[in-house]
Protein backbone atom coordinates (compact mmCIF):
# COMPACT_ATOMS: atom_id res chain seq x y z
CA UNK A 1 0.00 0.00 0.00
CA UNK A 2 1.45 3.52 -0.97
CA UNK A 3 0.27 6.38 1.50
CA UNK A 4 1.21 9.48 -0.04
CA UNK A 5 0.77 11.82 3.27
CA UNK A 6 3.04 15.22 2.19
CA UNK A 7 0.32 17.74 2.12
CA UNK A 8 -1.74 15.91 5.07
CA UNK A 9 0.57 14.99 7.79
CA UNK A 10 4.44 15.04 7.57
CA UNK A 11 6.33 13.01 5.63
CA UNK A 12 7.12 11.54 2.76
CA UNK A 13 5.29 8.92 0.55
CA UNK A 14 5.63 5.75 2.01
CA UNK A 15 5.58 2.28 0.91
CA UNK A 16 3.58 0.31 4.06
CA UNK A 17 2.75 -3.27 4.36
CA UNK A 18 0.64 -3.81 7.21
CA UNK A 19 2.43 -6.96 8.08
CA UNK A 20 5.67 -5.35 8.10
CA UNK A 21 4.88 -2.45 9.72
CA UNK A 22 3.28 -4.82 12.46
CA UNK A 23 6.21 -6.31 12.97
CA UNK A 24 8.51 -3.49 13.15
CA UNK A 25 6.22 -1.68 15.73
CA UNK A 26 6.25 -5.06 18.10
CA UNK A 27 10.54 -5.01 17.60
CA UNK A 28 10.23 -1.07 18.05
CA UNK A 29 8.23 -1.68 21.56
CA UNK A 30 10.45 -4.39 22.54
CA UNK A 31 13.24 -2.94 22.01
CA UNK A 32 12.74 0.13 24.56
CA UNK A 33 11.95 -2.55 27.36
CA UNK A 34 15.34 -4.26 26.14
CA UNK A 35 16.92 -0.89 26.94
CA UNK A 36 15.63 -0.47 30.44
CA UNK A 37 15.64 -3.77 31.49
CA UNK A 38 19.54 -3.04 33.28
CA UNK A 39 17.84 -0.11 35.45
CA UNK A 40 16.32 -0.67 38.36
CA UNK A 41 13.30 0.61 39.48
CA UNK A 42 14.85 3.32 41.54
CA UNK A 43 17.26 4.27 38.27
CA UNK A 44 13.89 4.71 36.22
CA UNK A 45 12.19 7.00 37.91
CA UNK A 46 15.00 10.07 38.64
CA UNK A 47 15.66 12.89 36.19
CA UNK A 48 19.58 14.06 36.60
CA UNK A 49 18.78 17.14 34.00
CA UNK A 50 16.06 19.67 33.18
CA UNK A 51 17.40 18.50 29.62
CA UNK A 52 16.86 14.50 30.59
CA UNK A 53 13.87 12.96 31.07
CA UNK A 54 13.47 9.64 33.89
CA UNK A 55 13.55 6.36 31.97
CA UNK A 56 9.65 5.83 33.15
CA UNK A 57 8.54 8.97 31.69
CA UNK A 58 10.41 7.98 28.25
CA UNK A 59 8.26 4.36 28.77
CA UNK A 60 4.92 5.59 29.60
CA UNK A 61 5.40 9.19 26.96
CA UNK A 62 5.93 6.74 23.66
CA UNK A 63 3.06 4.31 24.63
CA UNK A 64 0.85 7.75 25.17
CA UNK A 65 1.91 8.83 21.65
CA UNK A 66 0.05 5.74 20.46
CA UNK A 67 -3.04 5.99 22.19
CA UNK A 68 -3.30 9.42 21.64
CA UNK A 69 -2.69 9.91 18.02
CA UNK A 70 -3.35 6.23 16.61
CA UNK A 71 -6.09 4.63 18.90
CA UNK A 72 -8.38 7.47 19.96
CA UNK A 73 -9.11 9.34 16.83
CA UNK A 74 -8.80 5.69 14.67
CA UNK A 75 -10.16 2.66 16.63
CA UNK A 76 -13.76 3.17 17.80
CA UNK A 77 -13.72 0.35 20.07
CA UNK A 78 -10.81 1.44 22.27
CA UNK A 79 -11.14 2.57 25.39
CA UNK A 80 -8.48 5.09 26.71
CA UNK A 81 -6.73 3.15 30.22
CA UNK A 82 -6.41 6.49 32.38
CA UNK A 83 -7.68 9.80 31.41
CA UNK A 84 -5.22 11.56 33.67
CA UNK A 85 -1.80 9.84 31.78
CA UNK A 86 -2.36 12.15 29.30
CA UNK A 87 -1.54 15.21 31.89
CA UNK A 88 1.68 13.38 33.12
CA UNK A 89 2.71 12.09 29.64
CA UNK A 90 2.09 14.57 26.75
CA UNK A 91 5.57 16.10 26.07
CA UNK A 92 5.13 19.62 24.30
CA UNK A 93 2.26 19.01 22.23
CA UNK A 94 -0.07 22.08 23.06
CA UNK A 95 -2.84 21.50 20.63
CA UNK A 96 -3.00 17.86 22.82
CA UNK A 97 -3.44 19.93 26.27
CA UNK A 98 -2.14 20.76 29.14
CA UNK A 99 1.05 18.40 30.35
CA UNK A 100 3.20 18.38 33.58
CA UNK A 101 6.26 20.84 33.57
CA UNK A 102 8.97 18.97 31.94
CA UNK A 103 11.57 20.16 34.74
CA UNK A 104 9.55 18.07 37.52
CA UNK A 105 8.77 14.86 35.61
CA UNK A 106 10.76 12.84 38.39
CA UNK A 107 8.26 13.67 40.99
CA UNK A 108 6.19 11.30 38.88
CA UNK A 109 6.52 8.99 41.30
CA UNK A 110 2.72 7.90 40.76
CA UNK A 111 1.64 6.36 38.61
CA UNK A 112 3.83 3.67 39.78
CA UNK A 113 6.62 2.00 37.44
CA UNK A 114 4.51 -1.09 37.43
CA UNK A 115 1.20 1.13 36.31
CA UNK A 116 3.96 2.75 33.72
CA UNK A 117 3.93 -1.51 32.40
CA UNK A 118 0.84 -2.09 32.70
CA UNK A 119 -0.29 0.58 30.71
CA UNK A 120 2.26 -0.37 28.01
CA UNK A 121 1.33 -3.57 28.10
CA UNK A 122 -2.30 -2.16 27.62
CA UNK A 123 -1.34 -0.39 24.92
CA UNK A 124 0.50 -3.20 22.62
CA UNK A 125 -2.58 -5.58 23.12
CA UNK A 126 -5.08 -2.73 21.58
CA UNK A 127 -2.60 -2.15 19.26
CA UNK A 128 -2.79 -5.40 18.01
CA UNK A 129 -6.56 -6.11 18.28
CA UNK A 130 -6.25 -2.95 15.94
CA UNK A 131 -4.41 -4.82 13.51
CA UNK A 132 -6.48 -7.54 13.51
CA UNK A 133 -9.80 -6.09 13.33
CA UNK A 134 -10.91 -5.78 9.96
CA UNK A 135 -10.26 -6.99 6.51
CA UNK A 136 -7.79 -4.62 5.46
CA UNK A 137 -6.53 -3.70 9.11
CA UNK A 138 -5.84 0.11 10.10
CA UNK A 139 -6.79 2.82 7.56
CA UNK A 140 -3.92 4.19 6.00
CA UNK A 141 -3.77 7.59 7.81
CA UNK A 142 -3.42 5.11 10.84
CA UNK A 143 -0.97 2.92 9.47
CA UNK A 144 1.62 6.44 8.69
CA UNK A 145 0.74 7.67 12.48
CA UNK A 146 2.23 4.33 13.30
CA UNK A 147 5.32 4.55 11.03
CA UNK A 148 5.59 7.55 13.09
CA UNK A 149 5.19 6.54 16.48
CA UNK A 150 7.54 3.97 15.56
CA UNK A 151 10.46 6.14 14.59
CA UNK A 152 8.93 8.58 17.88
CA UNK A 153 9.97 5.60 19.83
CA UNK A 154 13.48 5.06 18.19
CA UNK A 155 14.39 8.56 19.12
CA UNK A 156 13.39 7.97 22.79
CA UNK A 157 15.52 4.81 22.88
CA UNK A 158 18.45 7.01 21.98
CA UNK A 159 17.06 9.68 24.64
CA UNK A 160 16.69 7.13 27.44
CA UNK A 161 20.31 6.09 26.77
CA UNK A 162 21.99 8.90 27.12
CA UNK A 163 19.54 10.52 29.98
CA UNK A 164 20.85 7.40 31.77
CA UNK A 165 24.36 8.23 31.33
CA UNK A 166 23.85 11.60 32.47
CA UNK A 167 22.13 10.36 35.41
CA UNK A 168 24.92 7.64 36.05
CA UNK A 169 27.76 10.44 35.84
CA UNK A 170 26.15 12.45 38.52
CA UNK A 171 26.03 9.73 40.48
CA UNK A 172 29.22 9.31 42.90
CA UNK A 173 29.62 5.62 42.60
CA UNK A 174 29.85 6.10 38.88
CA UNK A 175 28.00 3.04 37.86
CA UNK A 176 28.18 1.30 34.84
CA UNK A 177 24.76 1.09 32.80
CA UNK A 178 26.69 -2.54 31.46
CA UNK A 179 30.27 -4.02 32.19
CA UNK A 180 33.22 -2.54 30.76
CA UNK A 181 34.47 -3.76 27.22
CA UNK A 182 36.95 -1.52 26.36
CA UNK A 183 38.37 -2.09 22.81
CA UNK A 184 41.63 -0.45 21.24
CA UNK A 185 41.97 2.39 24.12
CA UNK A 186 45.97 2.44 23.45
CA UNK A 187 45.31 2.28 19.84
CA UNK A 188 47.20 5.29 18.07
CA UNK A 189 44.43 7.93 15.79
CA UNK A 190 44.38 7.40 12.41
CA UNK A 191 46.14 10.23 10.27
CA UNK A 192 44.04 13.31 8.89
CA UNK A 193 43.47 13.25 5.19
CA UNK A 194 41.48 15.48 3.28
CA UNK A 195 38.49 14.45 0.86
CA UNK A 196 37.68 16.92 -1.59
CA UNK A 197 34.07 17.56 -3.40
CA UNK A 198 33.30 19.65 -6.10
CA UNK A 199 30.82 22.86 -6.29
CA UNK A 200 27.69 23.08 -7.91
CA UNK A 201 24.24 22.75 -7.70
CA UNK A 202 22.76 19.89 -5.84
CA UNK A 203 19.72 18.74 -4.82
CA UNK A 204 18.89 18.12 -0.90
CA UNK A 205 16.55 16.39 1.69
CA UNK A 206 14.07 13.89 0.90
CA UNK A 207 11.57 13.64 -1.74
CA UNK A 208 11.60 13.62 -5.38
CA UNK A 209 14.95 15.31 -6.85
CA UNK A 210 14.59 18.37 -9.12
CA UNK A 211 17.43 16.66 -11.24
CA UNK A 212 16.59 13.95 -13.45
CA UNK A 213 19.64 12.15 -11.62
CA UNK A 214 18.74 8.53 -10.51
CA UNK A 215 19.91 8.62 -7.32
CA UNK A 216 18.15 12.02 -6.25
CA UNK A 217 15.37 10.07 -7.22
CA UNK A 218 16.04 7.40 -4.19
CA UNK A 219 15.64 10.46 -1.77
CA UNK A 220 11.79 10.24 -2.16
CA UNK A 221 11.76 6.65 -1.00
CA UNK A 222 11.07 5.54 2.86
CA UNK A 223 9.70 7.51 5.82
CA UNK A 224 11.16 10.98 6.75
CA UNK A 225 10.62 13.37 9.16
CA UNK A 226 8.64 16.40 7.81
CA UNK A 227 11.73 18.88 8.38
CA UNK A 228 13.66 16.58 6.12
CA UNK A 229 12.20 17.88 2.89
CA UNK A 230 10.99 19.62 0.44
CA UNK A 231 13.63 18.20 -1.55
CA UNK A 232 15.13 21.44 -2.83
CA UNK A 233 18.91 22.68 -4.78
CA UNK A 234 21.71 24.36 -2.80
CA UNK A 235 24.32 25.98 -4.24
CA UNK A 236 27.91 24.76 -3.01
CA UNK A 237 31.36 25.71 -2.94
CA UNK A 238 33.98 23.57 -3.94
CA UNK A 239 35.00 22.45 -0.17
CA UNK A 240 36.54 19.50 1.74
CA UNK A 241 36.54 17.01 4.78
CA UNK A 242 38.28 15.48 6.94
CA UNK A 243 38.72 11.61 6.78
CA UNK A 244 37.76 11.10 10.18
CA UNK A 245 36.06 12.62 12.97
CA UNK A 246 37.51 14.90 16.12
CA UNK A 247 39.53 12.49 18.44
CA UNK A 248 39.91 12.91 22.58
CA UNK A 249 43.68 13.32 21.49
CA UNK A 250 43.06 16.60 19.63
CA UNK A 251 40.85 17.61 22.20
CA UNK A 252 43.56 17.68 24.79
CA UNK A 253 45.61 19.17 22.12
CA UNK A 254 42.93 21.81 21.87
CA UNK A 255 42.72 22.22 25.97
CA UNK A 256 46.52 21.90 26.28
CA UNK A 257 46.87 25.31 24.19
CA UNK A 258 44.64 26.94 26.35
CA UNK A 259 41.44 26.71 23.92
CA UNK A 260 38.99 27.11 26.87
CA UNK A 261 41.09 30.02 28.34
CA UNK A 262 41.45 32.29 25.00
CA UNK A 263 38.16 34.56 24.50
CA UNK A 264 39.11 34.93 20.37
CA UNK A 265 38.83 31.20 19.83
CA UNK A 266 34.96 31.76 20.88
CA UNK A 267 31.78 33.55 19.83
CA UNK A 268 30.03 35.79 21.98
CA UNK A 269 27.22 33.98 23.24
CA UNK A 270 29.79 30.62 23.77
CA UNK A 271 32.80 32.65 25.42
CA UNK A 272 29.82 34.03 27.82
CA UNK A 273 28.57 30.12 28.19
CA UNK A 274 32.02 29.02 29.14
CA UNK A 275 32.39 31.55 31.66
CA UNK A 276 29.28 30.99 33.35
CA UNK A 277 29.08 27.46 33.59
CA UNK A 278 32.90 26.90 34.15
CA UNK A 279 34.01 24.72 31.46
CA UNK A 280 37.04 23.44 30.68
CA UNK A 281 37.10 19.66 29.08
CA UNK A 282 34.03 17.95 27.11
CA UNK A 283 31.26 17.06 29.66
CA UNK A 284 31.58 13.86 31.90
CA UNK A 285 35.75 14.28 31.68
CA UNK A 286 37.00 14.49 34.86
CA UNK A 287 40.63 14.14 36.41
CA UNK A 288 41.78 11.56 38.83
CA UNK A 289 45.34 11.86 40.04
CA UNK A 290 46.22 14.02 37.19
CA UNK A 291 44.66 11.53 34.35
CA UNK A 292 41.62 12.89 32.54
CA UNK A 293 38.69 10.14 32.79
CA UNK A 294 35.79 10.19 30.78
CA UNK A 295 32.35 8.28 32.28
CA UNK A 296 30.73 6.07 29.86
CA UNK A 297 27.99 3.80 30.01
CA UNK A 298 30.19 1.56 30.79
CA UNK A 299 31.60 3.28 33.47
CA UNK A 300 34.26 5.90 34.17
CA UNK A 301 37.38 4.82 32.14
CA UNK A 302 41.02 7.00 30.96
CA UNK A 303 40.11 9.35 27.83
CA UNK A 304 41.02 7.05 24.83
CA UNK A 305 43.00 9.17 22.35
CA UNK A 306 42.14 7.62 19.63
CA UNK A 307 38.28 7.86 20.06
CA UNK A 308 36.33 10.17 18.83
CA UNK A 309 35.75 13.36 20.72
CA UNK A 310 31.83 13.43 22.48
CA UNK A 311 29.32 15.48 25.03
CA UNK A 312 30.70 19.13 23.32
CA UNK A 313 28.90 21.83 22.45
CA UNK A 314 27.94 23.44 19.19
CA UNK A 315 30.01 26.55 20.84
CA UNK A 316 33.13 23.81 21.94
CA UNK A 317 32.94 22.74 18.31
CA UNK A 318 33.40 25.86 16.65
CA UNK A 319 36.01 27.38 18.87
CA UNK A 320 37.78 24.05 18.31
CA UNK A 321 37.58 24.63 14.42
CA UNK A 322 39.00 28.00 14.71
CA UNK A 323 41.95 26.83 16.64
CA UNK A 324 42.58 24.54 14.40
CA UNK A 325 42.53 27.08 10.99
CA UNK A 326 39.31 24.67 9.85
CA UNK A 327 35.40 25.43 10.27
CA UNK A 328 32.61 23.05 10.38
CA UNK A 329 30.45 21.64 7.78
CA UNK A 330 27.27 23.23 6.36
CA UNK A 331 24.37 20.48 6.59
CA UNK A 332 24.50 20.48 2.80
CA UNK A 333 28.19 19.88 2.38
CA UNK A 334 27.55 17.24 4.59
CA UNK A 335 24.89 15.34 2.60
CA UNK A 336 26.38 16.41 -0.63
CA UNK A 337 29.34 14.15 0.94
CA UNK A 338 27.79 11.11 2.25
CA UNK A 339 25.85 10.30 -1.24
CA UNK A 340 27.55 7.34 -2.13
CA UNK A 341 28.12 6.20 1.34
CA UNK A 342 26.68 3.27 2.93
CA UNK A 343 24.47 3.72 5.75
CA UNK A 344 26.29 1.87 8.50
CA UNK A 345 28.33 2.42 11.23
CA UNK A 346 28.86 2.48 15.19
CA UNK A 347 25.17 2.18 16.25
CA UNK A 348 22.86 1.02 19.06
CA UNK A 349 23.17 -2.60 17.66
CA UNK A 350 27.05 -2.53 17.73
CA UNK A 351 26.27 -2.51 21.87
CA UNK A 352 29.73 -1.18 22.03
CA UNK A 353 27.56 1.95 23.45
CA UNK A 354 30.37 4.35 22.80
CA UNK A 355 32.17 5.40 20.49
CA UNK A 356 35.05 4.10 18.75
CA UNK A 357 38.23 4.83 16.61
CA UNK A 358 38.35 5.00 13.08
CA UNK A 359 40.46 2.21 11.02
CA UNK A 360 43.62 3.05 10.28
CA UNK A 361 45.16 3.21 6.95
CA UNK A 362 41.23 3.01 5.40
CA UNK A 363 40.26 5.01 2.54
CA UNK A 364 38.10 7.78 2.36
CA UNK A 365 35.36 9.50 4.79
CA UNK A 366 34.95 6.99 7.92
CA UNK A 367 33.10 7.70 10.81
CA UNK A 368 30.29 9.25 8.96
CA UNK A 369 26.93 7.32 10.57
CA UNK A 370 27.13 6.76 13.81
CA UNK A 371 29.84 7.16 16.81
CA UNK A 372 28.89 10.87 17.05
CA UNK A 373 26.12 13.24 15.71
CA UNK A 374 28.56 15.65 14.25
CA UNK A 375 27.75 19.53 14.98
CA UNK A 376 27.37 21.14 11.38
CA UNK A 377 27.54 24.89 10.88
CA UNK A 378 23.87 25.37 9.90
CA UNK A 379 21.11 26.77 11.25
CA UNK A 380 17.94 24.62 12.35
CA UNK A 381 15.60 26.31 9.29
CA UNK A 382 12.87 25.33 7.49
CA UNK A 383 13.73 24.09 3.70
CA UNK A 384 11.79 26.49 0.72
CA UNK A 385 8.44 25.07 0.94
CA UNK A 386 8.09 23.71 4.25
CA UNK A 387 4.58 23.53 5.73
CA UNK A 388 4.01 22.40 9.20
CA UNK A 389 1.01 19.79 9.08
CA UNK A 390 -2.21 21.15 10.86
CA UNK A 391 -3.31 19.89 14.22
CA UNK A 392 -0.75 18.34 17.03
CA UNK A 393 1.42 16.56 14.78
CA UNK A 394 2.47 19.79 13.25
CA UNK A 395 3.94 20.50 16.69
CA UNK A 396 6.78 17.76 16.19
CA UNK A 397 9.56 19.72 14.52
CA UNK A 398 8.26 22.87 12.63
CA UNK A 399 8.27 24.79 15.75
CA UNK A 400 11.66 24.41 17.26
CA UNK A 401 12.74 26.19 13.53
CA UNK A 402 14.67 28.99 15.91
CA UNK A 403 17.59 29.27 17.66
CA UNK A 404 19.29 25.90 16.74
CA UNK A 405 22.00 24.13 15.05
CA UNK A 406 21.57 20.97 12.96
CA UNK A 407 23.54 17.86 13.24
CA UNK A 408 23.67 14.55 11.14
CA UNK A 409 25.11 11.31 10.68
CA UNK A 410 23.78 9.09 14.34
CA UNK A 411 25.58 8.39 16.97
CA UNK A 412 26.73 4.77 18.96
CA UNK A 413 23.38 4.73 20.88
CA UNK A 414 21.31 5.43 17.34
CA UNK A 415 18.90 2.85 16.55
CA UNK A 416 20.62 2.24 12.78
CA UNK A 417 17.33 1.52 10.79
CA UNK A 418 16.53 4.78 11.99
CA UNK A 419 19.68 6.89 10.60
CA UNK A 420 19.33 8.33 6.56
CA UNK A 421 21.62 11.14 4.54
CA UNK A 422 18.91 13.32 4.92
CA UNK A 423 18.07 13.43 8.58
CA UNK A 424 18.37 16.20 11.01
CA UNK A 425 19.25 16.10 14.24
CA UNK A 426 18.94 19.75 15.93
CA UNK A 427 19.86 21.02 19.72
CA UNK A 428 20.87 24.30 21.50
CA UNK A 429 24.70 25.20 20.96
CA UNK A 430 24.80 25.12 24.84
CA UNK A 431 23.59 21.35 24.61
CA UNK A 432 26.17 18.74 24.80
CA UNK A 433 24.47 15.82 26.90
CA UNK A 434 23.97 14.22 23.59
CA UNK A 435 26.53 11.75 21.61
CA UNK A 436 27.77 15.10 20.09
CA UNK A 437 31.22 15.22 18.19
CA UNK A 438 33.12 17.44 15.35
CA UNK A 439 34.18 16.72 12.25
CA UNK A 440 36.16 19.59 10.03
CA UNK A 441 35.93 21.05 7.02
CA UNK A 442 37.60 23.57 4.97
CA UNK A 443 36.94 25.62 1.24
CA UNK A 444 39.44 24.14 -1.39
CA UNK A 445 40.33 27.52 -2.43
CA UNK A 446 41.43 28.57 0.98
CA UNK A 447 43.82 25.15 1.18
CA UNK A 448 45.01 25.42 -2.15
Amino acid sequence: MKVMLLDDFFFASVELSTTSLRGRLARARAMSMQIAEPLTEEDQIVQAIEDASPTKWHLAHTTWFFEEFVLKPYDRAYKVYDERFSYCFNSYYETAGPRHPRPKRSLLTRPTHGEVMSYRHHIDRALDNFFDRGGNGPAPEALALIELGINHEQQHQELMLTDCLALFAGNPLRPAYRPARIEGADRPAQEVKWIEFPGGIFDIGHGEGLSSAAKSQEQGKGFAFDNEGPRHQQLIRPFRLANRLVTNGDWLEFMKAGGYSTPTLWLSDGWATVTREGWEAPLYWEQRDGVWHQMTLRGLHPVAPATPVTHVSFYEADAFARWAGKRLPTEFEWEVASENLDVEGNMLGSDRLMPEAARRGADGLQQMFGDVWEWTASAYLAYPGFKAAPGAVGEYNGKFMCNQFVLRGGSCVTPEDHVRRTYRNFFYPHHRWQFMGVRLADDVAAAA
